[in-house]
């Protein structure tokens, strides 16, 4: 059968509901989408969630995000666990948003549609010489390393230069230098894709750059990340001293900000710690400051692939508020590498009826309350739309923050509930579940519940245990297909 027999094995009895449920969809099976889930379940008894996914593995950026050295920050997937196991909950993979069902089908089919799918594309830097072969966006690097589908051949070249560029100086950027320049021996005992790995292993990079706008108060990492790339083992770091100074709207900065003071200070701590030059074979990490990119420069040897970035001289404005904005100074200068990880930022991308505001890169909202356009017009409310994510708020925080975003939009959603904004549940049934498999193996669409989920796991853990790794990740839709449907 198309889909695992899922109609077989998805529904299940709700003797102790009433006979028309609230039916809930959730789009996006990451931490918005699960958070959004758990809430759901908890405020409204006798509630059903579905929550699909285009991928056929759960959790979203946890598993495809986070550094597979950060091994504590995916705990989380065990709370998760719990909520997809919840008699009144399923999780649905492989079913993607705009083309396995769309969403005037879903918003026939439940009495409630959350948006939670996340940032799936990139900010573009906008400048000549982007589309050269070497310069890739961060967001591709990481699901390369990850082990996601859509990233496994991606083939960052590794072996022909000893020099990386990374535009940007967040949490991403610190995460790509880390595994760039951490010792592979320590790499190889987490869940780190094994392409990857060996990619890693034969790497030629000894040197990577970290170029930001701005300078080093207004970085945008947390201590915690920073504290750990400055941690490697033999790395040498250089920072600029003449970067390090400080004007009178810096010490503002700091004063209303102890994450940029704490930043600050462990800057500068490391520029100093240091030898004033790296051992021979020693590997590098340069902080580069007040700097923007004009252009990627062509390689003269190789046609079409980069060979360097042209950057432009920055200094900082003040735009009130105790904020400062990178201006460009009209002074150049190159620097050379043989790749480019451009860590600038994801961006979310919109699906056929669908409000959406493209410079913002968000669904229009109040509260995650959907809106028809993108006036702002707060009266102008999509009923029974909800957003949850960075698709509701753009590509900020950390996984902790979708718990706050989610009680937010779950709130929206109960308080229109109460006051019969919402299509009544009493008046007015829904398909649902029920609704939405038929509509799947009608289109011989292959739905991977939780269960199938589960033997993927188990395989990749019996797969990690041979390697002393946590797991080996399958990383192709053929693997993971073959493994859920599998008994």
């Amino acid at each position: 059968m198309a889909i695992f027999g899922a109609r077989r094995f998805l529904w299940r009895s709700f003797s102790t509901i009433s006979s028309h449920p609230l039916r809930v969809c959730i789009v996006g099976s990451g931490p918005a989408g699960f958070y959004t889930a758990e809430k759901i379940l908890k405020t409204h008894q006798g509630s059903q969630v579905d929550i699909i996914d285009r991928l056929p593995t759960p959790y979203g950026l946890v598993r495809s995000g986070v550094a597979p050295d950060h091994p504590e920050t995916k705990n989380v997937i065990n709370q998760f666990s719990r909520v997809a196991q919840n008699g009144r909950c399923s999780f649905l993979g492989n079913v993607a948003l705009g083309y396995s069902i769309s969403l005037v089908e879903l918003r026939e089919l439940y009495h409630v549609v959350v948006l939670a799918y996340g940032a799936e594309s990139d900010r573009v830097v906008g400048i000549p010489g982007e589309d050269l072969k070497g310069v890739h966006s961060a967001r591709e690097f990481v699901w390369w390393y990850n082990g996601h589908p859509y990233g496994r051949n991606l083939d960052p070249d590794l072996k022909n230069t000893d020099t990386a560029v990374i535009l940007g100086q967040g949490n991403v950027a610190l995460d790509v230098a880390r595994i760039l320049l951490r010792p592979t021996s320590e790499l190889a005992i987490t869940d780190i894709a094994s392409h990857a790995l060996t990619a890693l292993e034969q790497s030629s990079i000894r040197k990577v750059y970290l170029v930001g706008r701005r300078g080093p108060v207004q970085a945008a990492c947390t201590a915690k990340e920073l504290r750990e790339v400055l941690g490697i083992k033999d790395l040498y770091i250089h920072i600029k001293e003449t970067d390090l100074k400080i004007t009178p709207a810096d010490e503002e900065e700091m004063k209303n900000s102890r994450i940029h003071r704490r930043i600050y200070e462990l800057l500068s701590k490391a520029a100093t710690a240091g030898p004033s030059q790296p051992s021979s074979g020693q590997r590098e990490l340069h902080f580069v400051f007040f700097r923007q990119p004009d252009r990627f420069l062509e390689s003269y040897d190789k046609k079409r692939y980069v060979s360097g970035v042209h950057l432009e001289k920055t200094t900082l404005k003040g735009i009130g508020s105790g904020k400062q904005i990178a201006i460009g100074t009209g002074q150049f200068e190159n620097l050379s590498c043989g790749i480019v990880l451009k860590s600038i930022g994801y961006k979310s991308v919109p699906v056929d009826d669908l409000p959406f505001d493209n410079q913002k890169g968000v669904v229009p909202n109040v509260k995650g309350r959907v809106l028809s356009d993108n006036s702002g017009d707060p009266t102008s409310i999509e009923n029974g739309l909800y957003v949850c994510g960075w698709l509701k708020r753009g590509p900020t925080g950390i996984i902790a923050t979708n718990l706050y975003c989610a009680e937010e939009t779950v709130t929206s959603l109960s308080e229109d509930l109460e006051l019969g904004v919402l299509a009544s549940t009493t008046r007015l049934p829904k398909l649902g579940r029920d609704g939405l498999l038929q509509i799947l193996d009608n289109r011989n669409v292959r739905v991977v519940p939780f269960s199938a989920w589960e033997r993927i796991d188990k395989e990749e853990k019996r797969l990690g245990s041979l390697r002393n790794k946590p797991r080996e990740k399958l990383t192709s839709w053929e693997e993971l297909l073959k493994v859920a449907g599998s008994e």
